[in-house]
């Protein structure tokens, strides 16, 4: 089940304080793909190993954030830069 819509709306990235999307269809497959091939990283260095159902993005498409089990995980060092991708 996807983020409630009126949660959505409230959340916002922990450092940029910039609102949250749900991050679309295809560009979840591109992070899923690049993922599995082990390309991936959180900001602070962590290789991403999991494949994710769900993500958020920020509007300005900077920083990815997981959404495990429909809750979406807020934290700097979970943030995936999208410039690696």
């Amino acid at each position: 089940m996807p983020i409630d819509g009126k949660l959505l709306e409230i959340l916002c990235c922990p450092v940029s304080k910039t609102p949250l999307i749900r991050l679309s269809s295809a560009r979840l497959k591109k992070l899923n793909t690049a993922i599995r091939s082990g390309e991936v990283q959180t900001i602070h260095g962590e290789v991403v190993e999991q494949a994710l159902k769900e993500a958020l993005i920020t509007e300005d498409l900077k920083v990815m954030y997981p959404v495990i089990d429909n809750i979406p995980i807020l934290l700097e060092e979970k943030g995936i830069g999208t410039t690696q991708l």
